[in-house]
């Protein structure tokens, strides 16, 4: 006898089960199991996981359930109230209508939980097995309730409809925890002993069942402390959730002796599993229905017969099955679409080459069964360029393809630039093309609409995704319930590294025949083979397993640290991984032919974007496929928003338009941006190590960055040095074999792409097109094992063709390198035209392109920082918000200056914004203040004024900003004045129509004269209300004038500090850091213990860093912590205490924190660390004029420290320092300026910081 587990709740019971359905299956087959349940908490999201651990364990059968929630009425009526109800799929019938009754309760009933109505259950009973469920179930619930005429009534409604296949569960859960209620299991006594009673009298069966939560008994404190967070209680709270500890996969002897009387109840578990059929859920590809042309069905048979050789390539599928009329309609219409484009895209005359390239390719298209895929994808991308949606050139390998290029799916011609569509290459290998798209972020919405309306709603959704507990996550989580610490609780968490462990493994790898070690490597013999021992470093995932056992600082604290830390850190090891929420794919969706519920479960989720419910697969997107839908990712790229933004200032400002997919790709001045390493905001190519490189390649055609973009990135940048070189003819261009030019001459001898190797594999060792798939398979999912297999075929063809074997060795061993970070030259040529028209609009049209960089970032104000930083090196002057030039976004004005949008400024109403920008373009620009509150009355109120002020927006009418603030001659602020008399001239000009004195003169309304100013505006303040409006400073910035001495003193930003900080701590070192910056708050307390600390907010361009001083710091650096001063900080970054390594109780790491050594005011610090400040000058340069300007920059900038000057003669090569024994200099940012306008450069000595 044996015993099968029929109510089990996985992990996908998200934050109430526990058990991963691998461990699930180990532990059934450990026990001797003869079948397996699933039956998650009204959801099927786990069904696929579930079957692929099934098949690596062919002894235990999968049944598929899940425990839904029955509505006491209407499931469409949002009422509280539900039963638990157990549901069990025999067959695959089963399995369709258990997806309808779980779709219609995510769709349809979801209150609180996805419920659903008896009437739905009733409608797709067929195929299903039913058991009460547990507690919560309707049967048990009216039991305890003392109803037994309501659970006999249930029961036989339940018997009517499932007949022999409706079940009654008991189950029984006796904790064994110390001082846990036992009452939980006297109330299932109590119902259980009923249960046995009614299913005698109504000829039902019972079964035993354990809602198993968890797989093993020693897992229940881990399930525990799961369901502390699902219910946000701590662990230690005597009234929080508890479990008996009792949930778990309980063997047939465990299970039986809970039952003792009946054991009939573990025998009936087997008869279930035997009535349920074994059967699969994957199927062939369901594709929708492609809407072809009627102008083009009118001449079928004429279409039919022009392409009858590539539809007979695919008439039938690969059981010999005839595919259809509807397929062989089809195949035609997209051949005729590609023949049309073809035409377009090269010409009424197509050459041998394309022709037989197209002819391939289609050919492919239709023995796979693919043309409706195809024909979708040129559908709603043809849409999208209608509705003036930016489209990108193409995404991956698709872009090899020439088929794609013909239908304008991809823009970018795949002969031109030998790129290779590899789904056509290997004709065993029947698989969705998967060809993702991007769009601009926009319109990639509007495109997700228009196929929802094409195709119908219910046919499309989007795919979910499922967020796990991460190693940081795990910790903060169970440290939380724990109640550790937050300070240690952060400690732990910071030794959890952000990037892979590299880790130092030995191995042994067999030597091949020949073939010798190198470099002094070991050799050991085994079984009559010789082994070398390898070392080598390999990347480890950051999980917390990997890091307790490769991070030293977290070893110690799992191995050694206080036994609250230990505790933490075990729990945590055990719930890693476990799935906390949902979300929904950034861009995946599915296309079906029908319902979508007919095919997968559906759930309900909310966009982002549109704050909208839509449809989303209960399956995850790598399962997506194998059900047989189809799966198309929709992205949305920020980079092709900025550039259709541009595009638009362009038509503004020039009134010109321009095809971006039509600029000339040998332009010198883009390939100026990229060789001067110019390239803040070009796409794909911005980071400072790109940029470097960059510089030292030069690149001057379009194939030198399609390389770059497919060597910049860990692995390949091993070969980056030896590309340049080669391209500036520092190092010979060489060849392994002459075979091997023609496919390595565009990367000057380095092999760069996934496509060279395939070709090379071809003309070298005579692979197959298929055979040359599979190796670049094997590279670019890095399956070593695969690669291996390839090898002997490799040499052994390459022997045959007459290559020497010892050159062939060496270019394996080069692949076998290169198999750790092959790309795909389609992807790389594709992003590559992206960014060269980035580089391009950015050469041509700077302004444009930096103001659609900035209304694109305008979120996020660390890159507007960075794009003002860029903006400012190329001298555009990023101006602030006007009422007469702004719009929502950045714009550019006519003069190529850049305007702060106001839709930027923060508080500041959509509605407002889009009214001032109405009226101006309706009644033109404002004259003076007085016009723009007489046109703007009613819709600018007081707040959006001020805020307008503030900002700047109306300094072009020439009114300081302090003087909206001071006192008029009514009693009130000018401001409040301005809006008064507005008020009336709006209400005067209403009445006007209906005054018997028209608009007479005296009834006018007064305009109030702006107050004089008295004394000096305070500008810090006006700049501290300018930033928070707009999130920074524009007009002015309080450390301007301070830019040198931050550029010179300084070694750490603000906003690096935190990161400093953390790297000193992990690597445990210390560092002196300066830092500078401008006081924005300083606010004192009291500690506990009575004593006085301050808390100051230091801020400089990069962001801002809080100093927190006691004591000793306290009093001699207060002095010094006033609000709107200029400081100098210099400190040190070490452990904040000492501990004490031998006390278990205590942390054995303490904390790194950055401790304030001294302070002075960042105006004297020229002085104080310079000593001294040379200028460089050649001979040509001296001139009278030229003396006489440097003398009277010198002159005006007396100071302290010593001057010199450097002369240089190009035609003696003289070099004579002159140091001024007159003269002295304060060097500032002023001075700085004076001595860059004369164009001279400068060298200064520091006196050196101890």
């Amino acid at each position: 006898m044996s015993f099968v587990h029929l109510h089990v709740h996985t992990q996908y019971s998200i934050l109430d089960g526990q058990a991963s359905i691998e461990n699930l299956f180990n532990r059934a087959e450990e026990l001797g199991m003869p079948g397996l349940a699933i039956t998650d908490h009204g959801n099927m999201y786990g069904v696929k996981e579930f079957f692929k651990y099934a098949a690596k364990h062919p002894s235990v059968k999968p049944i598929i359930g899940c425990e839904i929630y029955v509505s006491k009425g209407d499931h469409r009526v949002k009422e509280k109230g539900y039963y638990h109800l157990i549901l069990l799929a025999k067959n695959y019938n089963g399995y369709k209508n258990l997806m309808k009754i779980v779709s219609t309760g995510h769709l349809e009933g979801m209150y609180y939980k996805p419920r659903v109505s008896h009437e739905v259950i009733e409608k797709y009973h067929e195929d299903l097995i039913c058991s009460s469920a547990c507690m919560a179930g309707e049967i048990p619930r009216m039991i305890l309730a003392g109803d037994i005429a309501g659970a006999e009534k249930a029961i036989e409604w339940h018997k009517r409809v499932f007949k022999d296949d409706y079940y009654l569960e008991v189950m029984l859960h006796k904790t064994e925890v110390p001082g846990l209620s036992l009452e939980v299991y006297e109330k299932e006594k109590e119902y259980d002993e009923v249960i046995f009673d009614l299913a005698e009298k109504h000829g039902v069966k019972v079964i035993a069942t354990n809602d198993a939560h968890f797989v093993r008994k020693e897992d229940g404190p881990a399930h525990d402390r799961l369901i502390c967070l699902t219910t946000n209680a701590y662990i230690d709270d005597p009234d929080r959730l508890r479990y008996t500890q009792q949930e778990y996969l309980k063997s047939e002897e465990e299970m039986a002796a809970l039952f003792p009387g009946h054991p009939e109840v573990i025998t009936n578990t087997l008869e279930i599993c035997d009535k349920v059929e074994s059967y699969s859920i994957d199927r062939g590809h369901v594709l929708p229905k492609f809407q072809i042309d009627p102008d083009f069905l009118a001449d079928i048979d004429n279409q039919l017969e022009k392409y009858k050789d590539v539809i007979d390539a695919g008439r039938c599928d690969e059981k010999g099955n005839d595919r259809g009329e509807e397929f062989r309609y089809s195949v035609a219409f997209l051949c005729h679409l590609c023949y049309k484009g073809a035409h377009e895209r090269y010409g009424e005359t197509l050459n041998q080459e394309t022709s037989e390239r197209l002819d391939f390719e289609l050919k492919t298209i239709s023995r796979m069964g693919f043309p409706d895929y195809f024909l979708i994808v040129q559908d709603y991308i043809a849409a999208a360029r209608a509705h003036g949606i930016s489209v990108g050139p193409g995404r991956g390998s698709a872009a090899g393809s020439a088929v794609a290029y013909c239908l304008g799916i991809t823009n970018l011609d795949p002969i031109k630039y030998d790129l290779l569509f590899e789904r056509f290459l290997n004709p065993e290998r029947v698989s969705m093309p998967d060809i993702d798209v991007d769009f601009d972020d926009d319109g990639r919405y509007r495109v997700i609409q228009y196929v929802q309306d094409h195709y119908g709603v219910d046919h499309v959704s989007h795919v979910i995704t499922f967020g796990t507990m991460a190693a940081k996550g795990a910790i903060k989580d169970v440290a939380r319930i724990s109640r550790l610490p937050l300070d240690e609780s952060n400690r732990l968490t910071k030794m959890i590294p952000d990037k892979p462990i590299t880790v130092t493994e030995t191995s042994e790898v067999e030597l091949k025949e020949g073939e010798e070690p190198e470099n002094g490597e070991r050799v050991i013999e085994k079984d009559g083979k010789r082994y070398k021992i390898v070392k080598k470093d390999s990347d480890k995932k950051p999980t917390l397993k990997n890091c307790v056992k490769y991070v030293p600082e977290l070893k110690n604290e799992y191995e050694n640290g206080s036994p609250l830390v230990r505790e933490v850190l075990n729990y945590a090891l055990q719930l890693e991984g476990c799935i906390r929420q949902v979300g929904i794919h950034a861009c995946a969706m599915i296309i079906g032919r029908g319902n979508l519920t007919d095919y997968i479960p559906i759930t309900l989720g909310v966009d982002k974007a549109t704050d909208q419910k839509v449809w989303v697969s209960q399956y995850e997107g790598s399962f997506i496929e194998d059900v047989g839908m189809l799966k198309m990712d929709f992205l949305g790229l920020r980079t092709l928003s900025i550039i259709k933004i541009c595009l638009a200032e362009v038509k503004k400002r020039f009134g010109i338009d321009i095809d971006i997919e039509k600029i000339p790709i040998d332009d010198p001045k883009a390939y100026e941006i990229y060789s001067n390493g110019d390239t803040k905001s070009v796409f794909q190519f911005e980071s400072p190590g790109m940029m470097e490189w960059l510089q030292k390649l030069h690149p001057e055609r379009f194939e030198d960055l399609i390389a770059m973009n497919a060597l910049y990135r860990p692995g390949p940048m091993d070969y980056i040095p030896s590309f340049v070189a080669r391209k500036r003819g520092e190092e010979p261009i060489t060849y392994d074999l002459p075979a091997m030019e023609e496919f390595l001459k565009e990367t000057y001898g380095v092999t760069v792409y996934q496509e060279q190797v395939m070709l090379i594999s071809q003309k070298v060792a005579g692979f197959s097109k298929g055979k040359a798939d599979k190796l670049r398979k094997a590279m670019g999912k890095k399956k070593i094992d695969i690669l291996q297999s390839l090898y002997n075929d490799f040499i052994e063809g390459g022997k045959k063709n007459g290559h020497p074997e010892d050159v062939l060795k060496k270019i394996w061993k080069d692949w076998e390198k290169f198999a750790s970070y092959a790309f795909n030259k389609s992807h790389a040529t594709c992003y590559a035209w992206v960014s060269y028209q980035t580089g391009w609009l950015k050469a041509h049209y700077p302004s444009e392109f930096q103001a659609a960089n900035l209304s694109m970032n305008k979120n996020n104000m660390a890159e507007i920082q960075a794009i003002m930083a860029d903006c400012k090196k190329h001298r555009i002057k990023v101006l602030n918000p006007d009422v007469n030039e702004s719009e929502s976004n950045f714009t550019v004005n006519k003069n190529g200056d850049i305007r702060f949008g106001m839709g930027g400024m923060k508080g500041f109403g959509a509605n407002i914004v889009d009214a001032i920008v109405a009226e101006r373009e309706a009644n033109g620009s404002f004259k003076d203040i007085y016009d723009f509150c007489e046109r703007m009355a009613g819709i600018v109120n007081r707040k959006a004024m001020e805020s307008l002020v503030y900002a700047g927006a109306l300094d072009s009418f020439g009114i300081e900003r302090s003087r909206y603030f001071l006192i008029g001659s009514d009693g009130l602020q000018f401001l409040d004045e301005l809006l008064n008399y507005a008020s009336v001239t709006k209400k005067n000009a209403e009445d006007d129509a209906a005054s018997l004195f028209g608009d007479a003169e005296e009834l006018k309304a007064e305009k109030p004269e702006p107050p004089a100013m008295v004394g000096e505006a305070d500008l810090l303040e006006l700049l501290k209300k300018e930033k928070d409006m707009v999130g920074m400073y524009l007009s002015d910035h309080p450390l301007k004038r301070y830019e040198f001495e931050l550029e010179t003193f300084t070694s750490c930003r603000l906003s690096e500090l935190d990161d400093l900080v953390t790297e000193c701590e992990r690597e445990h070192r210390q560092q002196k850091v300066f830092i500078a910056g401008f006081i924005t708050s300083t606010e004192v307390k009291t500690s506990r213990t009575g004593k006085p600390f301050a808390k100051t907010t230091l801020e400089d361009f990069s962001g801002t860093y809080e100093l927190a001083l006691f004591g000793k710091d306290y009093e001699t650096f207060m002095p010094y912590l006033t609000e709107h001063t200029a400081i100098f900080v210099e400190g040190e970054i070490k452990e904040a205490y000492f501990s004490k390594s031998d006390d278990k109780e205590k942390t054995t790491n303490a904390p790194y924190k950055f401790r304030v050594k001294k302070i002075s005011l960042l105006g004297n610090i020229g002085d104080a660390l310079l000593s001294g400040f040379t200028i460089e000058l050649s001979t040509p340069m001296v001139s009278a004029d030229f003396r006489k300007h440097l003398m009277s920059v010198v002159k005006a900038s007396k100071g302290t420290v010593p001057f010199s000057i450097l002369l240089s003669d190009p035609k003696t090569q003289y070099v004579i320092e002159f140091q001024s024994r007159k003269y002295q200099v304060a060097v500032t940012a002023d001075f700085i300026s004076e001595i860059k306008n004369l164009g001279l450069r400068y060298k200064v000595l520091r006196k050196t910081l101890v």
